[in-house]
């Protein structure tokens, strides 16, 4: 069988992965809040568990492997929303406008995910429905002296754990001297951590042995992963920035309340994304959603399609910070082109696996596995290139790859009209004639002009717009009707 080797966080060491039961392969990966738009950042665990899941389902089977991705939708910015929304006139329960607003925000995430090319996990719970296994785990803990109750609170007990901060490599006061962390009345140690909390009527609430309330956010993953997956399963993964407190709070709980087992064998962690060499945020005027990105709505100001997305991901080892940038985005999607148009219609070839798996079988180093694609691009071994292709989800889902471009510099302007399948002669030059109109009528600020042509171009199927790099661009949609210029002569 095909060895993996993994890096385990916990271990700081590459090993070989070993399932618990290989009839039963069992991961799980933290899932999103689920409050708005998945960011791009929130995609990069996604798919670089994607890639892991597929992997194991290539060696163990499709049927032998459990992969197991949740939903946190108890969250105090889900309330706030759900008030909002409230205040502003709904008459329903707090607890229907949440479920409302969880349910919708999950459809965008799974439409999103789906877009870039990721499988659905095996299993995808949410944290409300296992409010009763969290309880459980709770009492449990309390009655094995690690956790307290006090003023409605539980909290875990850290220090009645030895190996707190084993994950992160840290010991408990240097994490106090080193953090910020909360004081309350109701600790017994600052760095106790909360596994239930009161609520006031204005808030979710569930009935509990120590009063109405709701679960902290770290017994979630334990009760869930442990009710979905058992006391021990093979690997656990998520973002760095999960490592500490969440992923050190989960083992320390599960650890206690199920000493004889193992929780996660393995412990695996991506880095976090950049865009442009900095941090994403919206004061830098560089944070968007995958959705942006999909739709065009991004500083690129171009619909980027989700195979390009999940490519640029794929070219950095998840292990190594990661930029996004329009000019890896933009290289992306003219070697998948290439690849695309060269692989159509063929049938893929099993050997495939041959050529792509035992690259990523270390440690998911993708990056060698695209090297030796770009072999057998340059080759004669298209159908092992297509095989390659599926295996890493990068499949077009629609046919913008056949999308033509041609580029014109008139008068100084510099012009671009695009469309996608075919095209003739006459609307390419009427797209192009119209597009040097509104060029110029934008160049003169007459934006009255420039508005009523952009007007009609859309009516006949024509999108003409400012985009970065260019004076202005034409979209030729599959729609376009040249009689309807016609009011324009």
């Amino acid at each position: 069988m095909t060895t993996i080797r993994l890096h385990n966080t916990k271990t700081r060491k590459k090993a070989e992965f070993v399932p618990i039961d290989p009839k039963n392969v069992r991961m799980y990966v933290c899932g999103p809040t689920v409050y708005d738009r998945a960011h791009l950042g929130n995609a990069r665990p996604v798919i670089v568990f994607d890639v892991l899941y597929r992997l194991l389902r290539h060696v163990y089977g499709e049927d032998h492997v459990t992969y197991v991705r949740n939903f946190t939708d108890v969250d105090d910015k889900i309330n706030a929303e759900a008030q909002r929304r409230k205040d502003a006139g709904d008459a329903r329960s707090l607890e229907a406008l949440i479920r409302e607003r969880t349910d919708e925000t999950i459809g965008w995430y799974h439409a999103d995910m789906d877009a870039l090319g990721a499988l659905r996990p095996t299993l995808e719970p949410r944290a409300t429905e296992y409010i009763g296994q969290m309880v459980a785990m709770i009492a449990d803990l309390i009655d094995k002296d690690h956790a307290y109750e006090k003023d409605g609170h539980v909290l875990f007990r850290v220090r009645s754990y030895e190996a707190y901060g084993k994950l992160s490599g840290r010991s408990v006061d240097d994490m106090i001297a080193g953090a910020r962390v909360e004081v309350a009345p109701f600790k017994e140690d600052p760095m106790d951590f909360v596994l239930w909390k009161p609520s006031t009527d204005d808030l979710p609430g569930w009935g509990s042995p120590w009063g109405r309330g709701r679960p902290g956010w770290h017994i979630e993953c334990s009760a869930m992963s442990h009710e979905l997956l058992g006391d021990s399963f093979d690997i656990h993964g998520g973002g760095i920035d999960l490592q500490f407190p969440h992923h050190e709070n989960e083992i320390a709980q599960s650890m206690c309340a199920h000493p004889e087992a193992d929780f996660a064998k393995v412990w695996m962690h991506n880095e976090m994304l950049q865009v442009e060499g900095k941090k994403m945020s919206k004061s830098l005027g560089n944070f968007f959603t995958v959705r942006d990105l999909l739709d065009g709505n991004w500083s690129g100001g171009w619909k980027v399609p989700g195979e390009v997305v999940r490519f640029v991901f794929l070219q950095t080892h998840y292990s190594k910070p990661m930029d996004w940038t329009e000019e890896k985005a933009r290289e992306a999607e003219a070697e998948l082109t290439e690849w695309f148009r060269m692989t159509e219609g063929v049938v893929p070839s099993s050997y495939g696996a041959h050529s792509v798996v035992p690259h990523i079988t270390n440690d998911l180093n993708i990056s060698e596995a695209l090297t030796r694609m770009r072999g057998l691009a340059d080759g004669s071994c298209v159908e092992e290139l297509r095989w390659g292709l599926e295996f890493f989800g990068l499949l077009p889902t629609s046919d913008w790859y056949r999308q033509g471009v041609k580029e014109y510099e008139e008068g100084g302007l510099f012009l671009g009209v695009s469309w996608t399948g075919s095209v003739t002669p006459e609307a390419l030059q009427a797209a192009r004639a119209l597009l040097l109109r509104y060029a110029n009528a934008r160049k003169d600020k007459d934006y009255s002009t420039a508005d009523r042509l952009r007007g009609v171009a859309e009516g006949a199927g024509l999108k003409l717009q400012a985009v970065k790099g260019r004076d202005a661009h034409a979209e030729i949609e599959s729609n376009f009707d040249l009689a309807k210029l016609e009011a324009l002569k």
